[in-house]
């Protein structure tokens, strides 16, 4: 990879490249996904097994849309015991963590009598999408989890799960145990954006929701952003993203195998490194050209690397962390040494991951936090998921007689000026009747 030097106009251009390169959806697509979103709303099944058996499981009957308890009882019964030992890990730190997220009603009163207040509630029905990667060979567990657990620590009593079946009609074993563990029982064979659509407006088979979470391809992110509105979402997202900020103390090993770790998702991910030394561009530069060549999807991980990679070198780490913060990344390492002295640095990130033995897959399995994360820069105003998309809050007010009395010529005089007559008479009406 070119090492190239901040500030120069080579690494601006290289930077608005990467920056702009995610949330650009073809006029095209949109008309497709949008046509395949109104065809579920008006025909429900009949629509979503029609896309089911055309793009993933030919043979799929509508009656089996819904997966049975005995073919989770089976998928429990293949997965091995050191898959579950993993599992289990993962869902206890994963629960631990959004524990801590738990929003509780409150109200307060003043001496004047006024009484306000939020009532925190979960909505009724969320339903979270799990790719099925690779026909079901490559199946995202970690996505169940993510999905699922805040959703049920939000106090959401039905949880749907979608997720594309493979050719022959199943489900991977270890969706389904994942899906088992943390207590999910309604999982639906339906993928991409008739998953969605199925979701967002209910079918005879699949229950309507009101929130749909989870990750997915171009069709799945433009359904979601479709349907915003008539159901909550967690996120638009695009490509996955990582941005390491190394001194001269980092592993230039450790730097290229995080690199790639997000370089393997897609040819339009995102893998950048910014460091004050030009040794260690240099020794990750070749590192990389090592590393890649032991791996499986080492063309996904060129294409890019050579398109939206980049090697920075800058001056020194406040330029590093005004770089970092304008790029608003998902995942940001600081390979530091004491990465801990810089994190009141970082405004916008997706995560945060600090020292070199916390490796972006960390947070994508195990640590705790949520991986579903924001990207393209959405980091500057959106957070990840959490407990929060899962609940609504509703503002309560009471005020007694004698303190709207005293504050109703303000309410009248502010809607005069806005020019709404029926919202001041709502308060002239009340002060013009006497006291009983």
């Amino acid at each position: 990879m070119l090492i190239l030097h901040y500030p120069s106009s080579a690494t601006e251009k290289k930077i608005d490249r990467i920056v702009n390169r995610g949330l650009s959806f073809k006029a095209k697509d949109e008309k497709s996904v949008a046509r395949i979103l109104a065809d579920i709303r008006k025909n429900g099944d009949r629509a979503l097994i029609s896309y089911v058996r055309r793009f993933d499981a030919p043979g799929l009957k509508k009656e089996e849309l819904q997966v049975t308890r005995a073919e989770i009882s089976t998928a429990c019964r293949k997965v091995s015991r050191a898959f579950m030992q993993s599992l289990n890990l993962a869902a206890r730190q994963i629960e631990d963590f959004h524990r801590q997220q738990t929003a509780k009603s409150w109200i307060t009163t003043d001496p004047s009598g006024r009484l306000l207040g939020q009532l925190v509630h979960p909505v009724d029905a969320a339903g979270i999408y799990v790719p099925g990667g690779q026909g079901g060979k490559t199946p995202l567990v970690s996505s169940v989890l993510m999905g699922v657990i805040p959703a049920i620590i939000a106090g959401v009593k039905k949880i749907c799960l979608a997720t594309p079946p493979t050719r022959e009609g199943d489900i991977n074993p270890h969706i389904l145990a994942a899906a088992k563990r943390v207590g999910v029982e309604s999982v639906f064979k339906a993928g991409s954006a008739w998953g969605i659509a199925a979701l967002a407006y209910g079918t005879e088979t699949i229950p309507r929701v009101d929130v749909i979470a989870g990750p997915g391809n171009i069709y799945v992110t433009l359904a979601k952003k479709l349907v915003a509105g008539r159901v909550g979402i967690d996120m638009v997202a695009g490509p996955s993203e990582i941005l390491v900020i190394a001194d001269d103390t980092a592993d230039p090993g450790y730097i290229a195998a995080d690199l790639l770790s997000q370089a393997e998702h897609d040819p339009v991910a995102s893998a950048i490194l910014i460091t004050t030394s030009e040794s260690i561009a240099g020794k990750v530069d070749e590192a990389l050209t090592v590393q890649i060549k032991q791996l499986s999807r080492k063309d996904i991980c060129k294409a890019s690397l050579e398109k939206y990679g980049a090697l920075i070198v800058v001056k020194d780490l406040e330029a590093a962390f005004e770089l970092a913060n304008r790029i608003a990344p998902e995942h940001l390492e600081l390979q530091l040494d004491d990465p801990l002295k810089y994190i009141g640095r970082v405004r916008n990130a997706g995560a945060l991951f600090l020292g070199k033995y916390t490796p972006e897959p960390v947070g994508d399995y195990v640590a705790g936090p949520n991986h579903v994360l924001p990207t393209a820069g959405a980091a500057r105003f959106a957070s990840a998921l959490s407990v929060d998309h899962f609940i609504k809050k509703t503002s309560l007010i009471h005020y007694p007689e004698d303190l709207f009395r005293k504050e109703a010529k303000h309410i009248e005089r502010l809607a005069k000026i806005e020019g709404l007559e029926a919202h001041a008479n709502s308060v002239r009406i009340r002060v013009r009747k006497k006291r009983a």
